[in-house]
């Protein structure tokens, strides 16, 4: 039997572009609150449009401008619905949280959220567009799927296979 290679691993994502109705007022906004963050900023224009470039260690988040005539982000229509930021724990959830009600940026939360899991510590905004921002804690399924990744056979729920394996042999 022939062995299959493995997929080249993805380690996350490298960038996220979002289009702003307003480019002066949205770059405002990200500026206060990806600086609050611990982000930093490049400005560089493409293809004579502005542009803003945010980023961390790990990522980047880019604004520019979107075509005249766009309405209002529809989290419920065809496209983006959120983009979820990963904080090391409840701690900095609360932190960050902070730091956004001191931008008087209005955010949901932070609370628990048991109907995604029971461990699941998170807050909601949105910038001046309405596209909807959630920060959330590292999570322990989160932690379990990078902790067991080597032991996951199969495509479709092969964490619910390998933790009803393990509770028959003791081992989970």
């Amino acid at each position: 039997m022939r062995r299959r290679k493995p997929a080249p691993e993805l380690l996350g994502f490298d960038h996220v572009y979002l289009t702003v109705s307003n480019f002066e007022r949205s770059r405002n906004f990200y500026d206060q609150l990806l600086k609050a963050l611990g982000f930093k900023k490049g400005n560089a224009p493409i293809g004579g449009a502005p542009h803003c470039h945010y980023y961390n260690r790990n990522f980047q988040i880019s604004i520019r401008p979107a075509r005249p005539a766009s309405r209002r982000h529809d989290s419920y229509a065809p496209g983006l619905h959120h983009l979820c930021l990963r904080a090391a724990n409840n701690a900095a959830v609360d932190q960050i949280a902070r730091k956004l009600r001191a931008l008087k940026i209005a955010i949901e939360g932070p609370r628990l959220w048991p109907e995604y899991a029971p461990d699941y510590y998170a807050l909601f905004f949105e910038d001046p567009d309405g596209i909807r921002f959630e920060v959330m804690n590292y999570r322990q399924g989160r932690k379990l799927v990078r902790k067991v990744w080597g032991e996951l056979e199969g495509f479709v729920n092969p964490i619910d296979r390998l933790m009803r394996e393990r509770r028959k042999t003791g081992k989970g």
